[in-house]
């Protein structure tokens, strides 16, 4: 019973951080993931994570614990959100090629966040999931998560590392790669409605008995449709060059604050 009493804490720290990472990271935080899943899941890994790193700390739940514990839960948000980043990489690109083609106006719900979602987005969305899932990076993302503890242990300075401005000006960064990630992943189509665009613009000019609008609209479907059949190939080589910059970013977060382990440990 006391080391039950004496363990207690150690376990609620890495339980808080784990089970915030799946709340925001995704395949971990869909909807079509049940909670009670989430939190077995979340439980067993802490029990793991307690069993190899948390036997060997110890903490005294005074005051100051409360504020220990909103940083593990910030650790596991912080986590979760640079995951999350790269995976709205695709549906950026997707709304900037549905507003190209005329998609725009025929937004889904998406089924894994329960919100509103471009068409094309979503269908790349629901693509990279799939190929995410198929190379196991549900497994790495899990790794990832159990070695944060050799990072960023449980006497980390992650507010201090907020004060100083590292890991705003991080976030910020990485906020701004994955949207110019998204133009570049967009930009074939982008470029090639806006020659279809040109082009109509000169039948205009030329041939004004044409309806521009009449004609202007299955022209680009058709075109935006084909350019997406052509490309569809050269998307696995999009998203694993997407997924190693995913985890490259993850590895900076935990070394802006924490300095990477020493070889002995």
């Amino acid at each position: 019973m006391n080391a039950i009493v004496q363990g207690f804490p150690i376990f609620l720290l890495i339980f808080c951080r784990i089970t915030a990472f799946f709340v925001v990271a995704p395949v971990f935080s869909s909807r079509g993931v049940p909670n009670v899943f989430k939190l077995g899941l979340g439980f067993f890994i802490s029990f793991i994570v307690f069993l190899t790193y948390g036997m060997k700390q110890s903490i005294v739940p005074d005051a100051e614990y409360v504020l220990i514990l909103f940083r593990e839960i910030l650790i596991g948000v912080l986590m979760g959100y640079v995951v999350y980043l790269f995976f709205t990489v695709v549906q950026t690109a997707g709304a900037f090629m549905d507003l190209q083609v005329g998609f725009a106006m025929a937004n889904i719900v998406d089924p894994h966040t329960g919100t509103s979602a471009p068409l094309l987005g979503n269908f790349k969305y629901m693509l990279i999931i799939v190929i995410f899932l198929m190379m196991n990076g549900h497994h790495f993302l899990l790794t990832g998560l159990m070695d944060s503890y050799q990072w960023m242990p449980l006497d980390n300075v992650l507010f201090s590392r907020f004060m100083n401005g590292s890991i705003t000006d991080f976030l910020l960064r990485t906020f701004s790669n994955t949207f110019l990630l998204a133009i570049q992943t967009a930009a074939p189509l982008i470029v090639a409605m806006f020659l279809t665009d040109a082009g109509l613009g000169f039948l205009t000019k030329s041939a004004p008995q044409f309806n521009v609008f009449v004609i202007g609209i299955p022209i680009k479907l058709i075109i935006g449709l084909f350019l997406l059949i052509l490309l569809m190939p050269s998307l696995a080589g999009i998203f694993e060059k997407l997924f190693s910059i995913m985890f490259e970013s993850l590895e900076q977060l935990l070394g802006v604050v924490q300095r990477p382990p020493t070889v002995g440990q």
